[in-house]
């Protein structure tokens, strides 16, 4: 099979060139597949936000779960 040129009459018979007609529905994305890389991008800026904000909140040697209480003077 040969390869179609830009220039070249598009086979689906519409009289145009290539370049003008199906050379450029083929390089599009679908509304689809573009929702669905949004939606991931959402995600992914979401929980990195997330583990930014909370990378203050933890102090050095707390055990993990645990509250200070100033008032006992230990662990809880």
């Amino acid at each position: 099979m040969s390869a179609i040129g830009r220039n070249a009459p598009c086979p689906c018979g519409s009289g145009k060139k290539y370049k003008r007609c199906c050379a450029l529905k083929t390089n599009q994305t679908s509304w689809s597949m573009r929702l669905v890389i949004g939606l991931v991008a959402i995600c992914l800026i979401g929980g990195l936000i997330l583990i930014l904000t909370t990378l203050g909140d933890i102090e050095p040697g707390a055990p993990t779960g645990r509250v200070w209480s100033a008032e006992h003077g230990h662990w809880h």
